[in-house]
């Protein structure tokens, strides 16, 4: 269980990195709190590099769905 200040800097930064993403896009959105959630867990707390892993999701995210989005 994470404690109330790292609850709020996971949202700060997951806010920052989504910030130019639509609320409708629910995969991207998960994703990224998905994996700062991942990283918050196993100890990391250093905010440059919560916005880097943040960020990273963020490609990923958009990778996968222009994967799952391509005409066959």
């Amino acid at each position: 269980m994470l404690d109330i200040e790292t609850t709020a800097l996971l949202r700060a930064i997951h806010a920052e990195v989504c910030e130019s993403i639509s609320g409708y896009e629910i995969y991207t959105r998960t994703h990224v709190a998905s994996k700062l959630l991942e990283s918050a867990s196993s100890g990391e707390r250093s905010i440059p590099d919560l916005k880097k892993i943040g960020r990273s999701a963020l490609k990923q995210a958009a990778m996968t769905r222009r994967v799952q989005t391509w005409p066959q």
